[in-house]
């Protein structure tokens, strides 16, 4: 089988623990290089047995072997580096949120595909299967006509001491980390779009991060939307369905992982009750997806209008954030 040969730009802990490992783990990839801003790149390629480690990114983009990179930098910098990554014709699998705007966003599409690379936004939780399952529900018409999508995504934030998503500048805060999980899961099920939010959020008096924010979404197909995510709550990465028969809860959405792969999906509501399990490797799944597409020439699953879409109604949420207000969504 031909495969994808990757590299990946940064030594991030994501890289490491996560992407690193699935790409390993992938059948139709190979990892061939990490690169770093110095020295301490070539520890960690010797630790994880990576061939090529390059003190610069500039210097792996410049390998004429490598296919694909993934790209974890923060936030602010990913724009410089797809740009980068595409004008080398490599191929981009980059993290969340790709930008910090809607505008750098539909730029970076729109510079790959100019370039003939292909690109996608690391929403990995999307390709788990528990979630083609749900919409396989909701068609069905089990739980009746959707009413409300609810969706919370937090975590208990405690060592954020010189940590990027305490930056604002950088890309910083609960909204941008985690509250973009929410919105991508709300459009992606609904398969409508926001064209109206409110937001409220808690803002840290240092660094003016939000560290939690409360969100209401109205969807162009009349359903209505509530979501949180914070860096001040105990784990949760879940969302629920409520139709006027019954509700579909997901209390693994968007890190099955920690549940050992295993998405659970609850129906409850007239009589109905039950729970269906499925696997997935959620990270595997994702390389495996993104360098079949490299390999068929073929759009991936999460689309680059999906990216600016998505980043449409961030910017949204924040303006309604400085504002108090409601705000229509571009």
């Amino acid at each position: 089988m031909k495969k994808i040969r990757w590299g990946v730009l940064s030594t991030a802990n994501i890289a490491q623990t996560q992407l690193i490992p699935a790409i390993i783990r992938a059948e139709n990839a190979e990892l061939l290089a990490i690169s770093s801003r110095g020295s301490k790149v070539h520890v960690i390629a010797s630790a994880l047995s990576i061939p090529k480690a390059y003190e610069s990114y500039e210097e792996l983009l410049d390998d004429p072997e490598i296919d694909a990179v993934y790209i974890p930098l923060p936030n602010h910098l990913h724009k410089e580096w797809v740009f980068k990554a595409s004008m080398q014709g490599k191929h981009v699998l980059c993290e969340k949120p790709v930008s910090l705007t809607s505008t750098e966003a539909s730029e970076m599409v729109q510079t790959c595909h100019e370039q003939n690379v292909l690109f996608m936004e690391g929403f990995m939780y999307q390709l788990h299967p528990q979630h083609k399952r749900v919409k396989e529900i909701l068609n069905s018409g089990e739980i009746g006509n959707i009413k409300l999508i609810k969706s919370s995504h937090s975590f208990n934030f405690e060592d954020r001491d010189n940590d990027i998503r305490m930056n604002k500048d950088m890309g910083g805060g609960s909204l941008y980390d985690v509250g973009c999980y929410s919105i991508h899961a709300i459009r992606y099920l609904s398969d409508a779009e926001p064209v109206k939010v409110q937001m409220s959020a808690e803002i840290d008096s240092k660094t003016g991060v939000d560290t939690s924010a409360f969100g209401y979404l109205k969807l162009d197909n009349g359903w209505t939307a509530i979501f949180d995510c914070s860096f001040d709550m105990t784990g949760r990465n879940e969302y629920e369905i409520v139709g006027t028969k019954g509700t579909i809860k997901v209390p693994f959405a968007f890190r099955p992982d920690f549940n050992g792969g295993i998405g659970r999906i609850i129906v409850e509501g007239n009589g109905i009750n039950r729970e269906e399990k499925i696997y997935g490797d959620l990270y595997r799944i994702e390389v495996e997806h993104f360098s079949n597409a490299i390999l068929t020439n073929s759009i991936p699953e999460i689309t680059g209008l999906s990216t600016i879409n998505n980043m449409r109604v961030i910017e949204a949420c924040y303006q309604s954030i400085q504002t108090g207000q409601f705000v229509e969504v571009e």
